[in-house]
């Protein structure tokens, strides 16, 4: 029994008309319901509300006003999932719908709520068709075309790939639209090198992703042991592969588990509120020794924020980041104990914590 994460791009199901791929669809959901009779735990993610609600309301081009895209997303989520539903159902396959927000993803308490619903959906063979519900997002539309959406989906529900389909037949040393020399990249195994790649920031008419946002994800799943690829979805085969570990597009090998769930969750998922700036001694403590940052190594603080808040953590001296964490103060009481020493903090703010963020909920970039 396997459980695969398959996330569908905007280009995969709709065209650059807003038209369903509906060939497209029926072959992604046959091999999926193939999957599931064989006792997979296939678990789908899918963009395209955007898209589907621009056709049926006529609108040509991808809207920028967030209300008109939230607004297009409402027309479009229920058609779209019901086009999931139909083609599942033939197959005898039970699916539901699931609405994730960032802020599902961000909040701790909704993210185990989440994967909650998801282990039960699972249990029961029911195969979840998850988007983020658009309609009730406040900033932009947060997930880069559902990657990292997927990504996160894939951690919290133990997955052992992720499979990333969009309408090129995977990464490229640049955008092969543009660039007769473009070359295909097979596997890719260290991230650092892909920073000396023009790596596509090119997306559909319709999507709001990129290649970028599909290679952050693929960095996110494999840091959680989880392989990833990125294949071509209009390709009939390129799915059956990738579900199979057969070579397709391009393979993220899944390296060792280097973060707890929880830690992988306050890396990607809780965003920042601020920033503490650390002296010399705390920075090489906290990277090499895997310790604590104290209030005495603060020298610094940026930003409001407070206690449980996730701030940055940086370098002296206009430093690199050195990691992530989860304040035990908030901004006003770290400037108020800032340098001090733990006799000297229990004296000014008597019973608070001796860290300002603990090891525990601190991880590093």
């Amino acid at each position: 029994m396997a459980r695969q994460v398959i996330k569908l791009g905007s280009s995969v199901v709709a065209d650059e008309r807003g038209e369903p791929r509906r060939d497209a669809l029926a072959a992604i959901c046959a091999e999926i319901a193939a999957r599931y009779r064989a006792g997979d735990e296939p678990i789908i993610v899918t963009s395209g509300a955007i898209a589907h609600g621009m056709r049926t309301m006529g609108i040509g081009a991808r809207p920028q006003r967030i209300g008109d895209l939230q607004a297009a997303s409402a027309v479009g989520q229920g058609r779209l999932y019901r086009i999931y539903e139909e083609l599942l159902h033939a197959d005898g396959v039970h699916s539901a719908q699931v609405l994730l927000t960032f802020f599902d993803m961000s909040a701790r308490t909704h993210y185990l709520n989440a994967r909650q619903t998801l282990a039960t959906l699972l249990e029961w063979r029911v195969v979840p068709v998850i988007n983020e519900n658009d309609t009730t997002t406040t900033d932009e539309i947060t997930f880069g075309d559902n990657d990292f959406l997927a990504a996160q989906v894939a951690v919290l529900t133990g997955a052992e790939r992720l499979i990333l389909l969009t309408d090129i037949d995977g990464l490229y040393t640049a955008d092969p639209r543009r660039d007769a020399a473009a070359e295909p990249v097979g596997e890719v195994s260290d991230f650092a090198a892909l920073e000396a790649l023009e790596i596509t920031r090119t997306t559909s008419p319709l999507g709001s992703g990129g290649m970028r946002s599909k290679v952050v994800a693929a960095e996110m799943a494999t840091a959680a042991g989880i392989e990833t690829v990125i294949c071509n979805g209009l390709e009939p085969a390129a799915l059956a592969a990738a579900l199979d570990g057969r070579p397709v597009g391009t393979r993220f090998p899944a390296g060792p588990a280097r973060y707890s769930s929880f830690k992988l969750w306050l890396k990607y998922a809780k965003p920042s509120r601020g920033v503490l700036h650390v002296d010399a001694g705390a920075a090489r403590a906290v990277r090499e020794q895997s310790a604590s940052l104290l209030p005495v190594g603060v020298v610094a603080v940026d930003g409001e924020f407070e206690a449980g808040d996730a701030v940055e953590i940086f370098a002296p001296a206009g430093g690199a980041a050195i990691g992530k964490g989860i304040s035990s103060f908030s901004a006003e009481e770290l400037r108020q104990i800032a340098g001090l020493n733990s006799a000297a903090v229990g004296e000014r703010l008597p019973g608070a914590a001796e860290e300002a963020v603990h090891r525990d909920f601190l991880v590093l970039d």
